[in-house]
């Protein structure tokens, strides 16, 4: 029996769009009490979650991963906010309403159900979380904005490694140039 995997759809950021976020972060750390706040190699924006996969269920995946025909566009981060939780609200940084990006991850969903996955049912809401269980007087706000073209969207391995959370890319699909 083959073990399992704990598996997403995520874009990944260049180091400069990552740099920003740590930016965001790292201010957001200084106004807080407590919190885990992400490591810099962590940060993303979740497109699918998963869960628990085996070898056969990541292979569908793979394959619907290239059926995805959607052309490179840009994301815009422009805001700051968070999720209220008791123990610890969970912050993030907030994409602008972006039509090629829903397109993304309607088009991931659908077809992922057609193969037979078990998704959230909630309504998508993008966002690359920056920390969890924060206790701050942080207020939720616009930033200056940035943004990043995107060409590509990876399938993310999550696991505990040596008591660290680490993300693994452990395929990719780039995005088409032009539609056929």
């Amino acid at each position: 029996m083959k073990p399992n995997m704990r598996l997403f759809i995520a874009i990944n950021f260049n180091n400069n769009t990552k740099s920003r976020l740590l930016t965001l972060r790292d201010e957001l750390e200084q106004k807080s009490e407590k919190g885990k706040f992400s490591l810099p190699e962590n940060l993303h924006l979740t497109l699918v979650f998963l869960g628990e996969c085996d070898f056969k269920k990541a292979a569908v995946i793979k394959a619907v991963m290239d059926s995805i025909n959607i052309i490179p566009f840009e994301i815009t981060i422009d805001q700051m906010g968070c999720f209220k939780r008791d123990n610890g609200d969970i912050w993030w940084a907030g994409i602008q309403e972006n039509k090629p990006l829903l397109d993304l991850q309607n088009q991931l969903t659908d077809k992922l159900i057609m193969s037979e996955f078990m998704l959230e049912k909630r309504k998508y809401s993008p966002h690359i979380t920056l920390g969890r269980e924060i206790i701050t007087n942080a207020q939720s706000q616009s930033i200056e904005s940035f943004s990043e073209n995107v060409s590509a969207f990876q399938l993310m391995k999550s696991e505990r490694i040596n008591g660290k959370l680490t993300y693994t890319a452990i395929y990719e699909k780039e995005l088409n140039c032009f539609h056929n």
